[in-house]
């Protein structure tokens, strides 16, 4: 059966038999399939009176403003085979689905559009008419993400569709905020925070990249106050903010400044006095050993400048140009001002010396603008009382991590987690319920309160509200019981909360996994304990690189997009090969072509269910009293382990090996051997065969779905039209196979098993010597010392049949032809001595010459190859992944002249 697919046709395909279409067409079917599933309501949730068990997956939900990548497109088929299976297996599943109002991104795309197509800025046409903006554009282009889900074959139960802005979630925003303000956990202050210059907000911790790049480390020369002659000589990489600084540190073992600690220096540029203080956390191997103490501009200077009471100076504006604290560099760009400063202490004396120096920078994941801390007025959350029933509920079992690595990384953060800085300076997004009397006195309502009215404490009147938007993070943080209805105790949240399985990207453990867990246990009131834990397993799923292991990304131009592989390979093939590419624990390399391997995994069971279909005829019920055939019995052994097998693989989320397991059985048990075996009895009539044959395709099939969806649903429609007995009518909502009144037989298994490895050693041995298939051939094996005592021998019978054997000579020590070919199967050591007389079927001395002529041409080439790597410059000159490719090719060539010399020598 072929595994290619054939070129497109203008001539329209025509159903065979089978009443299938001679090639798969994934578009048609894709179409179709999803049709069908929506027209049933096949996804959506039973309810509140489901009898039936419940398993919920809540979507990780992606941004309005993001497009489907590999890495959505992998999670999505990871989620949909735990929903497809867990469905299939008999419980009310629900998966919810749902997107992100992602404040800074959407805000900063339809501010580009508007300032593109108008020239105007959101503060030219006010609040309120921009954010009418932003919610038309979201309303255009925010649902196009979860379009491309349901592309991939996504199973969520779209009527449950979520936005983190809809009414709903945005009411249980408000009623979070205000429960942690009445509990005291919420506080506003001046602190240090990640100021991004570009979009003009505050970012947390989590939302920024640290970038390498080269730049330059300059010394300057402070003088001492009491004596200019003397100076103090510090090193930084931004020496522009010098005009903030308000202390300079040395560590008080530094025996070089001993001396000085106590002693004050003038601060150039802006003639102010700053102490000399001792501190233990500066590193003396770093520049000078003297560091610059700038606690308005960097968090390490705010820690040490609070130890010594030192005053803070904040130097910047909030577009990052400098302020009046500048003093003569007042208003100029942070840039311009490094070099001015520069040249400023230049002229002076005072720069000592600039050198290269490469460093991480860290740099807004928004805007790509490097952060600069500041010290601004803003909302936090007090953390630590979070934090500690989220470590427990790794600790007690009640979540877990898988792979069981991603614990330490969550149970790391959360013991170091400091307060979360909620406010942004935006106005898309859940804007900060709070309201203020004219003393600035603050009010936090779940209702709006009026402007005017009495403030509920104070009783003065109101007189603004707060302009600041929450952190996208704290409407996401709810998103497992706000989407099932949460503040209010409803019947969906009584249901389908906990969750049972989350699976997310590494990247966002500490920004969503660890938030989502304080959420449940700070929120969910109605439950006890551990059932607040808002999910039992937190999958952390695979990185998918390119093929040179980078990471993928616009900027690179480095990105395979997954609705390009759709259109090109069928979304079966890229779930598929996805999965079968991606091991736990394991990032995967990704190339174009890689998705080759899926499609030809589709082409051939869909090939192998039309030759079914159209051989058998109608499909009779397996009756499993009538069925004695050796291959018979072997298949529906395999099929009974396969069941059990892939079952436990996806009740356990190893999605790798459920995929291989099938990928074996399909293309290695079921076509290559059994269909094979059963050929000529399918065209006799046989009825037995027919009847295993619809068992071992329907569970296939049902085996398969979570995996490839639409194609096992296609050949579903045709197998149940074939079938004489009635069968689900969508495969989608079928029971999921378990091997039912089927059982192993490990007798009959390892017959076969060592018939296939002898049959396997004597195709290996027609390919070597060039005899042809068709040719009747003259086997003998014998059995050596390492044979297992078997309960049943090698299956003589079905040798003969599917490797065209003339006469089958078995025995311990058989009489060996003169001049066999030889091969060894069974294991290592080897069970069978393999030999195939080549007598009548080969021309010696013919074969002798070609063989010769073929070792000729490989000494040359290996001579080649020796030649280059026994030069040392070209080792040493050549590229290492060169070097390694010609050792490589140097060991397979050997290897080949190796088999070449013993085929040799056995004519």
């Amino acid at each position: 059966m072929s595994t290619q697919t054939p070129p497109p046709s203008d001539q329209p395909e025509t159903p065979d038999a089978s009443g299938m279409a001679t090639r798969y067409d994934p578009v048609a079917v894709e179409d179709t399939m999803r049709a069908r599933w929506d027209a049933a309501k096949a996804f959506e949730a039973g309810g509140p009176d489901d009898p039936r068990e419940t398993f919920t997956i809540i979507i990780p939900p992606p941004n309005v403003t993001g497009v489907l990548h590999m890495g959505h497109a992998l999670n999505g088929t990871l989620q949909d085979i735990v929903a497809r299976h867990r469905r299939m297996s008999g419980f009310d599943t629900l998966w919810v689905p749902g997107t992100d109002h992602a404040g800074i991104a959407t805000q900063a795309v339809v501010e580009k559009k508007l300032y593109a197509e108008e020239g105007k800025t959101r503060e030219d046409l006010g609040r309120d008419a921009f954010l009418e903006r932003i919610w038309a554009w979201k309303e255009e282009h925010g649902n196009k993400i979860l379009e491309q889900f349901k592309h991939l074959g996504a199973s969520c139960d779209w009527s449950r569709t979520a936005f983190t802005l809809d009414p709903g979630l945005s009411h249980a925003v408000r009623v979070a905020f205000v429960k942690l303000w009445e509990q005291k956990l919420i506080y506003r202050g001046a602190r240090l925070v990640n100021w991004d210059c570009v979009l003009q907000t505050a970012v947390s911790d989590d939302e920024i990249e640290y970038v390498a790049k080269r730049s330059q480390l300059h010394y300057l020369r402070y003088p001492l106050a009491d004596d200019a002659s003397r100076h103090l000589v510090v090193a930084t990489t931004r020496p522009e903010t010098m005009l903030a600084d308000t202390g300079v540190a040395v560590h008080p073992d530094d025996k070089r400044y001993a001396d000085l600690v106590g002693k004050k220096l003038r601060l150039p540029l802006v003639d102010r006095e700053i102490p000399i203080v001792a501190d233990d956390s500066v590193d003396s191997s770093f520049g000078t050993g003297a560091v610059k103490v700038t606690p308005g501009h960097d968090p390490a200077d705010y820690e040490r400048g609070a130890r010594h009471r030192l005053p803070i100076i904040n130097l910047l504006e909030k577009d990052g140009s400098l302020n009046e604290n500048g003093g003569p560099f007042a208003g100029l760009p942070r840039e311009k001002a490094r070099k001015q400063v520069l040249a400023a202490m230049k002229e002076q004396g005072l720069l000592e010396k600039s050198e290269d120096i490469d460093h991480k920078v860290p740099v807004s994941d928004r805007s790509k603008s490097p952060i600069e801390p500041l010290v601004s007025e803003q909302w936090f959350v007090k953390m630590k009382p979070l934090a500690q029933p989220a470590l427990k509920a790794v600790e007690s079992g009640a979540l877990t991590f898988k792979p069981a690595r991603w614990t330490k990384v969550y149970r790391d953060w959360l013991e170091k987690v400091h307060d979360w800085c909620i406010s942004r300076q935006l106005w898309w997004g859940h804007r900060i319920p709070v309201w203020y009397d004219e003393d600035n006195e603050p009010a936090a309502s779940v209702t709006d309160l009026e402007l005017g009215a009495p403030h509920p404490t104070t009783g003065k009147p109101l007189v603004r509200r707060d302009d600041d938007v929450l952190d996208t993070w704290a409407s996401s943080w709810l998103f497992p019981m706000a989407t099932l209805g949460w503040p209010e105790n409803t019947p969906d949240l009584q249901r389908y909360y906990p969750t049972q399985f989350l699976s997310t990207a590494s990247d966002i453990i500490y920004l969503w996994v660890a938030r989502m867990v304080m959420a449940g246990y700070a929120f969910m009131d109605e439950l006890d304990g551990d059932a607040k834990n808002p999910f039992t397993t937190c999958y952390i799923h695979a990185t998918v690189l390119d093929a040179t292991g980078q990471r993928m990304s616009k900027s690179k131009g480095n990105g395979i997009d997954p609705l390009d592989m759709i259109a090109q390979y069928g979304a079966d093939a890229v779930r598929f090969s996805l999965v079968m590419l991606t091991k736990e624990g394991q990032d995967t390399k990704l190339a174009p072509e890689k998705f080759e391997m899926g499609r030809n995994f589709v082409n051939k069971l869909w090939n192998a269910a039309r030759f079914v279909l159209g051989k058998a005829g109608k499909l009779p019920a397996l009756e499993l009293s009538k069925v004695d055939a050796l291959e018979d019995r072997w298949i529906l052994s395999r099929l009974a382990a396969t069941c059990e097998s892939v079952h436990g693989h996806y009740e356990r989320y190893e999605f790798n090996d459920a995929a291989t397991t099938l990928y074996r059985f399909v293309w290695n048990d079921v076509c290559d051997w059994y269909v094979e075996a059963v050929k000529t009895r399918l065209e006799s009539g046989d009825r037995v065969a027919a009847a295993v044959l619809g068992r071992v395709l329907g569970d296939m099939l049902g085996l398969l779905h979570p995996l490839a969806p639409f194609v096992t649903e296609a050949i579903w429609e045709k197998l149940r039209a074939a079938s004489e007995y009635e069968r689900p009518e969508l495969l989608a909502t079928a029971p999921f196979p378990r091997g039912e009144g089927l059982a192993r037989d490990p007798d009959i298994e390892a017959a076969l098993d060592d018939a296939q490895e002898i049959v396997g050693s004597v195709r290996k041995l027609r390919q070597q010597n060039n005899v042809s298939e068709s040719k009747p051939a003259k086997v003998t094996v014998a059995l050596t010392d390492a044979a297992p005592a078997r309960a049943l021998p090698p299956a003589e019978e079905f040798m003969r049949r599917l490797g065209n054997f003339e006469s089958l000579v078995m025995g311990k020590d058989p009489e060996r032809p003169a001049g066999a070919a030889v091969d060894f199967a069974g294991g290592s050591p080897a069970a069978f001595e393999v030999l195939l007389d080549l007598e009548g079927l080969v021309d010696r001395e013919a074969q002798k010459a070609d063989l010769s002529r073929n070792l000729a041409k490989l000494e040359k080439q290996l001579a080649s190859i020796q030649g280059k790597l026994g030069n040392e410059g070209f080792v040493a000159k050549a590229p290492a992944e060169v070097v390694e490719r010609e050792r490589a090719r140097l060991t397979e060539l050997e290897a080949e002249r190796a088999r070449l010399q013993a085929l040799l020598a056995a004519l």
